[in-house]
């Protein structure tokens, strides 16, 4: 018997291979769509990159700024940043549902065994229920099933979730991209606050001294009483100013706080002399456009989607073909244990059988199309995701290049009002021009004094936002991102 259980075995899966050559993957195959072709940024004109031109790759880009600090917060941000750890866990659930999808393309093995105890009654003892013959029974059996992938369905689901997890891969390393971006901003800004912060007290310790000689002027009846209430108000306003700084200051400790995963209440960092501030900004190679497609894990990621809409056109079109299953089935019985494989009774099954559907009102035609317009969207998406990316490094480039001008100007405007303020505060003293000047010459040397640190601050935020928009160094299919 069990010769022609094999025998049964070999033609089955002859039929069954041939069926499988026969067939082929319906549906349309992938190709990567249409994007805008851009030669050259237009912003770029006239600046001239970094050399050489793969700062951002040699590792990573926060270590541009030189910042020994940011750096440790930077450390933080992957291990203990929830909305990093939510993609970290989305990544890993789309790889495991890859594996999931893997598994169909293999048979399924069954082991089954069951044991019952039955009892039989004669003609002579049924009428008053004694008696009869009580006996056990035990089967124990092996089965397999295979459904052959002959219109190519459980491939694109292969393929499908293959390129969902590379989606995921390229979520994760967007999600990172911007936790790390939105600490290095909130850390260049608190920096700059404590400049700020500096500047005032410098400046208030100055209005002090002004508030001194105007009450010593009144004292001597050459100053009128409006000079010392003005006096007053311009260094009570300062130091309102501070007090204001102080809060931001707070605000931003307590976001850097959440974003390393720290209770806002168990972390602080020490304010910054302004002499100690020294921000670096480090010159960004913006490349040419076509590698931003493989730069920037949003258009990545919407890629993948594209891609992923693409297979599911094929897997619901096989609907409009049979399902083949391939199964086999051998089992033993006896009435003992111990003779349960020496028992000489055993039985065997093997099938192939097909299933189509006849009619469904148009279910199926009506999947398809619902595919080919998810399919759709996901392409106007990517196209979308292109456009806005390629806005992005425009409008960072823009950003860049005039806040580099603007800075030599707020520089030149601050250094004038310096000198400007120090001449009317002279004259005043000598009683040349009135106090109103000295007040109007302070607050112009002060707002031009902000103005510079706003603006060195802006590059150092303008960097990051280029940084961003470039993809941070990250490419699509890095190795260290890809499913596994």
């Amino acid at each position: 018997m069990r010769p022609r259980f094999l025998l049964h075995i070999r033609l089955t899966a002859a039929t069954a291979l041939v069926m499988l050559a026969a067939g082929c993957a319906v549906g349309p195959d992938y190709q990567r769509p249409a994007s805008v072709d851009v030669s050259s940024f237009k912003e770029a004109e006239g600046w001239v990159p970094a050399l050489p031109a793969d700062a951002l790759e040699r590792g990573p880009w926060w270590l541009l700024f030189g910042d020994p600090l940011l750096d440790q917060l930077q450390s933080r941000v992957e291990v203990s940043n929830q909305n990093v750890a939510v993609a970290v866990a989305a990544y890993a659930q789309a790889r495991a549902l890859v594996r999931e999808q893997q598994a169909a393309l293999f048979p399924t093995v069954t082991l089954n065994g069951g044991a019952s105890r039955s009892k039989s009654s004669s003609s002579s003892t049924s009428a008053t229920g004694f008696g009869g013959r009580i006996g056990n029974s035990y089967q124990l059996s092996i089965g397999g099933s295979w459904e052959p992938d002959v219109w190519g369905r459980l491939g694109r689901a292969v393929e499908g979730a293959s390129a969902g997890a590379q989606a995921s891969a390229a979520d994760l390393a967007s999600a990172t991209l911007s936790a790390r971006g939105l600490l290095a901003v909130n850390y260049f800004s608190l920096r700059q606050t404590d400049a700020q912060k500096a500047l005032l007290a410098t400046t208030s310790a100055g209005y002090q001294r002004t508030l001194e000689i105007t009450q010593n002027r009144y004292t001597a009846g050459i100053a009128a009483k409006t000079d010392v209430l003005q006096a007053q108000t311009q260094l009570a306003t300062a130091k309102a100013e501070d007090a204001g700084l102080a809060r931001t200051r707070a605000q931003l400790e307590h976001a850097i706080a959440v974003l390393v995963g720290e209770a806002p209440g168990n972390f602080s960092i020490a304010p910054l002399a302004y002499a100690e501030w020294k921000p670096v900004v480090p010159e960004v190679p913006a490349g040419v456009p076509s590698t931003l497609l493989q730069r920037r894990p949003d258009i990545a990621a919407a890629e993948r989607r594209v891609a992923a809409a693409n297979e599911q056109i094929g897997i619901v079109k096989s609907a409009y073909f049979p399902s083949l299953s391939l199964n086999a089935s051998y089992g033993v019985g006896a009435s003992a244990v111990a003779s349960l494989f020496n028992a000489s009774s055993s039985a065997w099954s093997l099938g192939l059988s097909a299933a189509q559907v006849l009619f469904n009102a148009g279910a199926t035609g009506a999947r398809v199309e619902g595919a080919q317009a998810s399919h759709e969207q996901a392409v106007a998406r990517y196209r979308q995701t292109v456009l806005a990316a390629f806005a992005d490094v425009e409008d960072q480039l823009a950003a860049t290049r005039v806040l580099l001008a603007q800075q030599d100007l707020r520089r030149e405007a601050s250094q004038a009002a310096d000198q400007v303020e120090q001449q009317v505060l002279n004259r005043y003293r000598s009683g040349q021009v009135s106090f109103t000047d000295v007040i109007t010459a302070q607050a112009t040397a002060l707002t031009a004094r902000r103005a510079l640190v706003q603006a060195a601050a802006d590059r150092q935020t303008t960097a990051v936002a280029l940084i961003q928009s470039l993809g941070g160094g990250w490419h699509a299919g890095d190795p260290a991102t890809a499913p596994k």
